[in-house]
């Protein structure tokens, strides 16, 4: 009789350990989480690390075995129970409400609500928006990203093009600074992660947002291709001319531009955005001209690190809902 494999994950800060047999996968592991902890399926995504990264259901490869994730990290991203019931109640007296409403008056039109945009709006997009809580003002660093993830010129196009990205992070400017140089963005593994570099070099304010959004279309392009060619730089260009044409907002000025806005910040020469390099799983996109072994023990503190990031922000999140 072959021993059954055990699997731990951990969600919203509790610890959890499966059994399975050997022969288990991930779909096995999903369907678990239902029947276990009540959360269906289509609410799931695993952050594993080191990569895959994270993984959404349905599955890229749904007979993925278990066996291949003993060894790793596994962060499970979803609500809780209780979150899940409670929109589902809010849901079901919003629809009372509306045939209550409905009864009392006569019908009128309504507003007509695009609900394939709302839906590609959800899909396409940043999961997970993660500042670096050891610099200063976290919290202003998550409302940048917020700000860059709600771009109607981003969502546009990320919606054009179907991209999505696992996590969203500021660059810490200092690891990313050289004598002749200074790293604008990153794009690891295709859109798993992006980081972009939000503050000045003396950490005492934030770089103008034109030149941030400027520098996640060229980094958005990365999902597509690895290397500076021209396929690349003409993604670019196509991915900048719809984010201008989309923005409703004239470049996001309504949205408290003062809050990030750099006057000393002369945009992007003098910097570059990345040095390119391999978008395969076995390294790091960008960085330098020559691509970064993922097996870099200073790469996998630092996913590790974005791993714990992530799990913290889960329990705040917890915390604040109680």
């Amino acid at each position: 009789m072959t021993d059954n494999i055990s699997l731990s994950f951990s969600h919203h800060g509790s610890s959890h350990t499966f059994d399975f047999p050997p022969t288990a996968t991930i779909s096995d592991l999903a369907d678990r989480i239902y029947t276990t902890l009540s959360i269906p399926q289509s609410h799931q995504k695993l952050l594993i690390t080191p990569k895959p990264g994270i993984l959404k259901y349905p599955f890229p490869n749904p007979i993925l075995p278990l066996t291949t994730l003993l060894s790793k990290k596994i962060i499970l991203l979803a609500p809780l129970p209780s979150e899940l019931s409670s929109l589902s109640t809010a849901s079901d007296l919003q629809s009372k409400s509306a045939q209550r409403t409905s009864a009392l008056k006569p019908a009128t039109p309504t507003r007509h609500r695009d609900w394939k945009k709302t839906q590609d709006e959800a899909t396409y997009t940043f999961s997970t928006l993660l500042p670096l809580s050891y610099l200063p003002n976290p919290q202003k660093s998550h409302r940048f990203l917020a700000r860059l993830r709600d771009d109607a010129g981003i969502k546009a196009s990320m919606r054009k093009h179907k991209f999505s990205v696992g996590v969203l992070t500021e660059m810490d400017p200092a690891a990313h600074t050289t004598h002749s140089s200074r790293t604008l963005g990153l794009n690891r593994n295709q859109g798993e992660v992006i980081e972009l570099r939000l503050r000045t070099d003396a950490y005492d304010g934030y770089r103008d947002y034109k030149t941030i959004r400027k520098t996640l279309c060229h980094e958005l392009a990365h999902n597509v291709y690895g290397e500076h060619d021209r396929d690349f730089w003409d993604l670019t260009t196509r991915i900048e001319r719809e984010v201008e044409e989309n923005d409703w907002r004239a470049g996001g000025h309504a949205l408290t531009d003062q809050e990030f806005y750099n006057p000393e910040d002369g945009g992007v020469d003098g910097e570059h955005m990345d040095g390119g390099g391999w978008t395969g799983g076995e390294f790091v996109l960008g960085g330098s001209n020559s691509a970064v072994p993922a097996s870099d023990k200073h790469g996998l503190g630092r996913r590790e690190l974005m791993a714990q990031a992530a799990e913290e922000r889960m329990k705040r999140q917890r915390d604040a809902n109680k």
